[in-house]
C-alpha cells in the first residue's frame, strides 16, 4: 500500500466532510499512521455520488422495479431437442468448431466463502468428489483440461475472486500446482467492493480504520473484467465467446458445445441455460418477459426473483399441467465479448438491488456490535439483468440431472448431501450405459459411491470404449487416468 502525500490526504478528508460522512473520521486522531493510510485508501475508492444516489433512490424512495404483464419466455425446450436430433447434432458440431478455433474462454465466479457449510475457506476449496474428495476447483480444472485436450485447443480460464478470499484462493491454486492448468491460461481478478449504508445514508465503520463493504454482486463481473484488463486480454487472444459459471454447481457441463452452437448460430449476445423448477415454490428465479413501467420497454427478458412473484404466478399452470413460469435460472450463461464491451462502456448499466441486512458496526464506545436485526443496506448488481440489454438471446432448457446440482445450503436440498447424491447417480448412469451393473437398493438408489475423473472420460461416450461390461462394481469405485 503506497503512502499518500499530505495534500492528497487533506483533499480526501475535505471530500469526506463535504459529503456529510465525517463520522468515519471520529477515531482519526488516535489512529497510527498505517491505520490512517488504510482508511485513506478505502476513502479514495468510495464513489460518494453513487452512494448518495443509491440512498435517495433505494432507501428513501424505495425505487424498486415496477413489473407487470409477466409472460413466459420462449426457449429451446427439451421436447424440441428430442424432436429434432439432426438439428441438435448440427448445433453441437457448430459449438465444437468454436472450441477448436480457440474462440471460447471460461469465466468462473468464485468470490464466496463456504461459511454456511461450516467450512471457513473459499467455496471452491470445498471437497466434493464422492470417492476422491477432490475439491470444486479441481473438478472444474479437470473438465477444462479434458476439453482442451479433446478439441486440441487452449481455453483461457478467468477466475473472479473477492476481497474476502482472493489471497487464499491464489494460495490454494499454487499449493495444488494450479491443478495442472497452464499458468499462461489462468487469470485471477477481483470484483469490486461497495460500502453499505445505514438508514440515514451514512457509511458504517466496523473498525476504527475500516469502512464496512460487501462485494458488488455477480453483476460486478462485467465491470471487473474491463477494469482488471481481463477483457482486453481476451481480445488479444481472439476470444469471442465467454462461458460463465458459478463455483458450486457440481454437474456443470463445461463449455457445453450444444449450448455454444445454438448461441453462435443465433448470433446471440447473451444466452442462458434454464431448467424446470422442482415445484412452484422452489426458491429460484425465473426468466420471463416483462413490461417495465419505468422504461416503457415491453417484451424484454428478465429474471424475476422468487420473492417478487405472486403466489398466483408461482402456481400458474399451462393446459398440459406444467408450470406456466418454469424457466428456472441456473446461473450458466454465454456472453459475446463485444456485448460486454458495450455493457461496460461508461460504467455499469445494470440496475442496483438493495437488501436490508444485519451489519456489524462500532457503537459510541468503539465496541463492535453484531446486531440481531437489520440495521443497514447492502447494494448489488446481478449479471442476469444484462439479458434485457441483449438484442438476441438464446434460452436453452436442460435436464437438471445432467447440468445442475448446486451447493447452497448446509442441509436439505442444494446441499453437499444432495450434490454427492447427484454426482454419484450421474457417474453410475454412465457406467450402466456402458453395460456395467451397478448395485442398487429396492428404491433404486445406488448402493456404492461412483466417481470418474473428467481426465479419464468427459462423458458417457468417451467412457464406453475404455471399460468392459465384465467389470464388477461391488465397492466404492473411482476411475482416473
Amino acid at each position: 500500500m503506497t503512502a499518500m502525500r499530505l495534500e492528497q490526504a487533506q483533499a480526501l478528508l475535505g471530500f469526506v466532510r463535504g459529503a456529510g460522512q465525517e463520522h468515519i473520521l471520529r477515531y482519526w486522531e488516535k489512529l497510527p499512521e498505517n491505520s490512517r493510510q488504510q482508511l485513506l485508501h478505502q476513502i479514495a475508492a468510495v464513489d460518494f455520488a453513487l452512494l448518495a444516489r443509491l440512498h435517495h433512490d433505494y432507501i428513501l424512495r424505495k425505487n424498486l422495479p415496477a413489473l407487470t404483464s409477466l409472460e413466459p419466455a420462449e426457449m429451446i425446450t427439451l421436447a424440441q431437442q428430442q424432436a429434432h436430433p439432426e438439428e441438435v447434432r448440427s448445433m453441437k458440431a457448430r459449438g465444437e468448431q468454436e472450441l477448436r478455433a480457440g474462440k471460447v474462454a471460461a469465466l468462473l465466479v468464485a468470490g464466496g466463502q463456504a461459511t454456511r457449510l461450516g467450512f471457513e475457506k473459499p467455496k471452491g476449496a470445498y471437497p466434493i468428489g464422492p470417492v476422491s474428495q477432490k475439491t470444486l476447483f479441481q473438478l472444474h480444472a479437470e473438465k477444462l483440461r479434458a476439453l482442451a485436450r479433446r478439441y486440441q485447443t487452449r481455453i483461457p480460464w478467468y477466475i473472479m475472486t473477492s476481497d474476502t478470499n482472493a489471497g487464499e484462493t491464489r494460495d490454494f491454486f499454487e499449493k495444488n500446482n494450479l491443478f495442472g492448468y497452464s499458468s499462461q491460461d489462468l487469470c485471477f481478478f477481483e470484483q469490486e467492493m461497495i460500502p453499505a449504508l445505514d438508514e440515514n445514508g451514512k457509511l458504517i465503520l466496523d473498525a476504527p480504520d475500516h469502512i464496512f463493504t460487501n462485494p458488488n454482486g455477480h453483476g460486478g463481473t462485467l465491470t471487473a473484467l474491463e477494469k482488471s484488463g481481463a477483457l482486453a486480454d481476451m481480445r488479444r487472444r481472439g476470444i469471442e465467446e465467454i462461458f460463465y459459471f458459478q463455483v458450486d454447481n457440481v454437474l456443470l457441463n463445461m463449455c457445453d458445445p450444444l449450448f455454444l452452437g445454438y448461441h453462435v448460430a443465433a448470433q446471440a449476445e447473451m444466452s442462458a441455460k434454464v431448467c424446470a423448477k422442482r415445484d412452484p415454490y422452489e426458491k429460484v428465479g425465473v426468466i420471463g418477459k416483462v413490461f417495465d413501467a419505468r422504461t416503457g420497454k415491453a417484451g424484454r427478458l428478465q429474471v424475476i426473483e422468487y420473492s417478487d412473484m405472486s403466489a398466483a404466478d408461482k402456481e400458474a399452470r399451462l393446459p398440459d399441467g406444467t408450470l406456466k413460469y418454469n424457466a428456472g435460472s441456473i446461473a450458466i450463461h454465454l456472453f459475446k465479448v463485444s456485448f460486454i464491451e458495450r455493457e461496460v462502456a461508461g460504467g455499469t448499466k445494470l440496475p442496483w438491488h438493495v437488501a436490508h441486512k444485519q451489519i456489524p458496526y462500532l457503537d459510541a464506545n468503539g465496541q463492535l456490535v453484531q446486531p440481531d436485526k437489520p440495521n443497514g443496506y447492502k447494494f448489488e448488481t446481478f449479471v442476469f439483468d444484462a439479458l434485457s440489454d441483449a438484442e438476441r438471446v438464446v434460452l436453452l432448457e436442460v435436464d437438471r440431472r445432467f447440468d445442475f446440482s448446486p451447493i447452497k445450503n448446509a442441509a436439505g436440498e442444494d446441499s453437499p448431501e444432495t450434490a454427492l447424491r447427484d454426482l454419484n447417480e450421474f457417474y453410475a448412469r454412465w457406467l450402466e450405459q456402458a453395460g456395467i451393473t451397478i448395485p442398487r437398493d429396492a428404491a433404486g438408489k445406488v448402493k456404492v459411491r461412483c466417481e470418474i475423473s473428467p481426465l479419464f472420460a468427459l462423458d458417457a461416450e468417451e467412457l464406453a470404449p475404455k471399460v468392459t461390461p465384465a467389470l464388477r462394481v461391488q465397492n466404492d469405485f473411482y476411475l482416473e487416468p
